[in-house]
């Protein structure tokens, strides 16, 4: 879609090089250093439209009623209208663009505007310090063992619940160090690298936890100490004892992980179009309210 708009202005084709360039030497993660000029070439595009063609005309009343426009813009990839989340990705890469022009001596323009619409419901996330307490707080006995492998699936790996829940043994391919998801969302495949650590807690898992509570031939590659493939319910019940144990006191669920390992991933420098492929996602709009969430945090 971005790629069909045709900025005009001299002075904004301008703004959007040197505004990249600038976000490039203050050493910006490089997701924001890719989308934050692409958002700034949307409003550029609006802009003109309305008959701006320079950054010096550009008002709070402009911000305000391009955030409008965008709260009543259809989603082109999903249908319906952006999210609230998705739109606060905007304000904040204007927010930069606006403290660029400042600083190299241009004229910059009033953001502090307040969206409309509902808000979607915050993501929660684990810290890293939480999530290596929740290793911790694993004990070294068969279902400990277990623990850091659920931990491996969810956060490691970054599957949904239901993903996990549906792993059979033969998904998981100790020797290249990939988790096959054989019934993803919208019956989707794919496959999930995973080294280290990860890995280590899954052939401990599997060679000396499973064999002992295995009790019949079930493929599921969580069982319960009956031998049966573990419910989401009880996979749940786990986490909860880690929380406690790693005096955790909020709310976080088996999906907590997962939200965790994109957003520290994206806080490392891995790109949406990377993260996207990883959490299995179909659209890139989806991947980046983990970019909302590191925005939030610089």
């Amino acid at each position: 879609m971005m790629k069909s708009i045709r900025v005009q202005s001299e002075e904004f084709l301008a703004i959007e090089k040197s505004f990249r360039e600038w976000l490039e030497l203050l050493n910006f993660e490089r997701s924001t250093v890719r989308y934050a000029p692409v958002k700034a070439r949307e409003f550029f595009y609006w802009l003109e439209r309305q008959g701006i063609s320079d950054a010096g005309g550009i008002t709070k009343g402009n911000v305000s009623d391009y955030f409008d426009y965008l709260g009543k813009r259809e989603n082109r990839i999903r249908g319906g209208r952006l999210s609230r989340n998705y739109l606060r990705t905007h304000l904040t890469a204007l927010r930069k663009l606006s403290r660029y022009l400042r600083e190299t001596g241009r004229e910059g323009f009033e953001t502090d505007i307040t969206l409309r619409g509902p808000a979607q419901k915050r993501i929660n996330v684990f810290t890293r310090k939480e999530i290596k307490a929740l290793y911790s707080a694993c004990e070294g006995d068969l279902l400990g063992i277990r623990d850091r492998a659920m931990l491996g699936v969810y956060y490691g790996c970054g599957l949904r619940r239901s993903e996990g829940i549906n792993l059979d043994t033969d998904d998981v391919n100790l020797e290249n160090g990939l988790l096959y998801v054989s019934r993803g969302k919208n019956y989707k495949q794919r496959f999930v690298p995973f080294t280290g650590m990860v890995k280590d807690d899954f052939y401990n898992y599997l060679h000396y936890s499973r064999p002992l509570l295995a009790a019949g031939n079930d493929p599921a590659f969580f069982i319960s100490q009956r031998g049966k493939r573990m419910s989401e319910e009880a996979m749940a019940q786990r986490l909860q004892g880690l929380k406690e144990k790693a005096l955790i006191d909020r709310p976080a669920s088996l999906h907590t992980l997962r939200h965790s390992i994109a957003t520290h991933l994206l806080q490392s420098g891995m790109s949406p179009e990377k993260i996207k492929w990883f959490l299995g996602h179909s659209s890139l709009e989806t991947t980046q309210i983990y970019t909302h969430l590191k925005y939030e945090q610089e």
